[in-house]
């Protein structure tokens, strides 16, 4: 899936001759904004991301992107979902009526909301176990909590499991973002809603759109967004796009954290609002978007094929239909895993690195420039690979 963002003042759309013309809003001074034209079949974005501020869209621009099947997805300044323009969803009124029948049959309303968590669950535990290989001091032992999850039988027991595994996930997540991003907390008190730090800023915003693509992919299905098996029923809300993003917020996770790892954000992609919350300038949201489109699209095995994530998202709501039809008699949210590469640059190869001397490196007639490049990987503390050559090279030392 790939994301168009536009921000900014003065975003235009318009449609002339059959071809879509877009113009990016002015968001810096002195830089002339982006301009794009498509023809007709020719649009290599499936969602537009509008981040900005004025401008026009004219009808005749809706109707060509809706015929194209493109969304457009417009974000509120603290990065939340405002509003979600969509291609012709599917209409099943059978299945809709399905739909509420579960959710008035609380046994099967707990039966679906487990198989959810379920799948949460089982990410966030391969997502620690992986940064457990980097940052030793990770809990990453969910065993009590899941013992509990196995004997809950109502809907409350469930979602205090689920508050208790989400302290120790972002416990862990706490000692993997780098000491310059500020991150407070994910449990939020009672404030007023946005974001004050760094990284609940850019959660926020990629959520957001997760969002989007969960909500896409449910109305596809014919399924009403407004009602939910895990998230409680709440006026201006999609209870069941919660419940479906919920397996899928570690790749949100994953993104963000490779792109803070990379160093990718600086101070001025943020801006702090005169009521004290933090938000993403342009700048931010651009390269956030960039990050998750490529974490998205990236290809897994999936019932014997390669799917990307974007795709298995709509499978996964495709699926959870044909549970409510059904046409399954099961539902399962844990598969398929994340494609995790075994981290090499953990805590006890960062300290030999740095403990290895040039002179003794540069006797057993090894390049200097190799070690140089590992020791200022280290002490920069950003990820890297070691080959299995360099690796025999050390231990020789």
């Amino acid at each position: 899936m790939k994301f168009l963002l536009l921000n900014g003042h003065g975003i235009c759309f318009k449609v002339d001759r059959a071809k879509l013309y877009i113009k990016n809003g002015f968001s810096e001074v002195g830089e002339e904004p982006e301009e794009y034209l498509f023809t007709p079949k020719r649009i290599p974005y499936q969602d537009i991301v509008i981040y900005g501020h004025s401008g026009n869209i004219s009808l005749e621009s809706i109707h060509w992107l809706m015929k194209h099947g493109v969304g457009i997805s417009i974000l509120n300044w603290d990065g939340s979902l405002l509003t979600y323009i969509q291609p012709k969803k599917s209409v099943q009124v059978k299945t809709k009526f399905l739909q509420y029948e579960l959710y008035r049959n609380q046994p099967k309303r707990v039966q679906i909301a487990r198989k959810i968590l379920e799948g949460k669950f089982a990410r966030t535990q391969q997502v620690l176990t992986w940064l457990k290989g980097r940052f030793e001091d990770i809990d990453d032992n969910l065993n009590i909590e899941l013992k509990r999850f196995r004997k809950s039988k109502k809907l409350p027991e469930l979602i205090q499991t689920e508050a208790r595994i989400a302290k120790i996930y972002w416990d862990g997540i706490k000692k993997v973002v780098p000491k310059e991003i500020e991150f407070i907390s994910r449990q939020y008190v009672q404030r007023p809603m946005g974001s004050v730090d760094t990284m609940n800023t850019l959660l926020n915003y990629g959520y957001a759109l997760l969002e989007a693509q969960c909500l896409r992919s449910i109305h596809t299905t014919g399924l009403d967004p407004h009602v939910g098996y895990l998230h409680e029923i709440m006026n201006g809300k999609h209870p069941l796009v919660y419940d479906l993003q919920e397996p899928f917020r570690v790749l949100i996770d994953l993104a963000i954290i490779n792109a803070l790892e990379q160093g990718v954000f600086k101070k001025t992609d943020f801006i702090r609002t005169e009521n004290y919350n933090l938000r993403l300038k342009p700048s931010g949201a651009k390269k956030l978007i960039e990050y998750v489109s490529t974490t998205l699209n990236k290809k897994t095995e999936y019932k014997g094929k390669n799917c990307t994530w974007h795709n298995i998202i709509q499978l996964k709501a495709q699926e959870l239909s044909h549970y409510i039809q059904n046409k399954k008699t099961n539902i399962d949210f844990t598969q398929p895993e994340i494609n995790l590469e075994n981290r090499s640059d953990n805590n006890e190869l960062r300290e030999k690195i740095l403990s290895i001397p040039y002179v003794t490196w540069k006797k057993q007639g090894y390049s200097k420039g190799t070690l140089h490049h590992l020791k200022q990987k280290v002490k920069k503390g950003v990820p890297f690979t070691v080959t299995k050559g360099v690796k025999v090279k050390m231990g020789r030392i």
